[in-house]
């Protein structure tokens, strides 16, 4: 079959994020957005259909978990990245912010710190200062050919014994990085050595492009998988953000027996009725959905980066490893980030991601989605264009 990707879907009544939230963030509604990550595309047919078919039963009423959805799971980790789970590593969450503030209050006394690699995901600091945690900043260093690593001679130099718990994402955001198995297994021996939990994030795991490949932090090193908890998700690869379906993988029964008991005790691990559908659906039937996706996220990365080389000059996209999120430098603009901000917002009049908003290094940069119709790329790569040109 072959899917459309390049129709413009009116999301109008939907009660999308995307476009709801525009108003309340950016106190106008009249921008293009190519902020939140979750795509314009319509979601897999046979996931859809999956959850049309439960809702023909006119009962909705408490649920248990299915037989297929764990070897789902499992059969999809094994295929895509080599990893054979066990059925007691495995439990849903409510939500990977959620699992990481989870992981704050039951791993981490009031006075412990996170440790996390900036630029990054807001919420990977903003959760656990929610919680009273203090944050431990060791950022990314960007190389010269624009991509970063991890700075392991700062990492010593900032933690200290009350650091305990690392948050890794894994593949990057907003870097779009897919993390080579040198570096893991190094960031594995220094956390296994000053007894650090880590809490990988890899929820665009199954979103690797150009070639590239994700490597799950656990499969690294023996250390690595003792010393970890994974989250992942279908939700970001396949476009169904707003049916929380996410899981967490932990082979350490120790780490396992707190962590798991509390969501237990708190029928946190109770998912909702269509948690289970979606993900059988997405890793049984959407394996050619997702091929034909992430080809049509590939072109429209390369579209960005010719339009921009051609007409635009001064912005110089970050090719992601995985991801359908461009990291755009825009530092050869030379504007403070209030300038930034009103050339992409009032003058271009589009809402994206503000560098500044992923932490320490994010200076300068503003994040594209790219999960959507080129059309709508076009568009707001023309305003961008448009409004560049007026600058003094």
């Amino acid at each position: 079959m072959k899917y459309d990707f390049n129709t413009i879907i009116d999301r109008t009544g939907s009660g999308d994020l995307m476009h709801g939230a525009l108003l309340p963030r950016w106190h106008r509604d009249d921008l293009l957005p190519m902020w939140v990550a979750d795509m314009g595309f319509a979601v897999c047919p046979d996931i859809i259909d999956a959850m049309k078919q439960r809702l023909e039963h006119p009962i909705l009423g408490y649920t248990v978990e299915p037989e297929d959805y764990y070897p789902a799971i499992h059969d999809w980790i094994l295929y895509h990245h080599q990893w054979s789970i066990h059925r007691r590593w495995l439990k849903f969450i409510p939500g990977i912010v959620k699992g990481i503030g989870i992981v704050c209050n039951l791993f981490l006394k009031p006075d412990e710190k996170v440790i996390v690699m900036p630029p990054v995901y807001h919420p990977f600091f903003l959760t656990p200062q929610g919680n009273h945690r203090e944050v431990v900043w060791n950022p990314l260093k960007r190389k010269e050919d624009g991509y970063y690593e991890m700075d392991f001679d700062n990492l010593a130099q900032v933690y200290d014994e009350k650091c305990k718990v690392l948050i890794l994402c894994n593949p990057h955001n907003p870097g779009g990085i897919c993390w080579d198995k040198e570096t893991l297994i190094k960031l594995a021996e220094f956390c296994y050595e000053h007894h650090i939990l880590v809490v990988s994030d890899e929820i665009h795991a199954d979103l690797a492009i150009f070639g590239h490949k994700h490597i799950p932090f656990a499969t690294v090193s023996d250390k690595a998988a003792q010393i970890s908890i994974t989250f992942q998700a279908p939700t970001k690869t396949f476009n169904i953000a707003g049916i929380i379906s996410s899981y967490a993988i932990v082979p350490n029964e120790k780490i396992r027996k707190v962590f798991y008991h509390w969501l237990t005790a708190n029928e946190l691990d109770e998912a909702h009725i269509f948690a289970h559908i979606a993900t059988i659906a997405a890793f049984r039937k959407g394996e050619e959905w997702r091929k034909q996706m992430l080809a049509y996220v590939e072109d429209n990365i390369k579209f960005v980066e010719d339009y921009c080389k051609e007409k635009m000059p001064q912005i110089l996209p970050l090719r992601p490893q995985a991801s359908f999120l461009v990291w755009l430098n825009c530092r050869d603009l030379h504007l403070s980030h209030d300038q930034l901000l009103d050339l992409f917002i009032d003058k271009a009049h589009l809402a994206l991601n503000d560098g500044e908003m992923f932490g320490p290094g994010g200076e300068g940069f503003m994040r594209l989605n790219v999960g959507c119709p080129r059309p709508l790329i076009a568009q707001a790569l023309s305003q961008l264009a448009e409004a560049i040109s007026h600058l003094r």
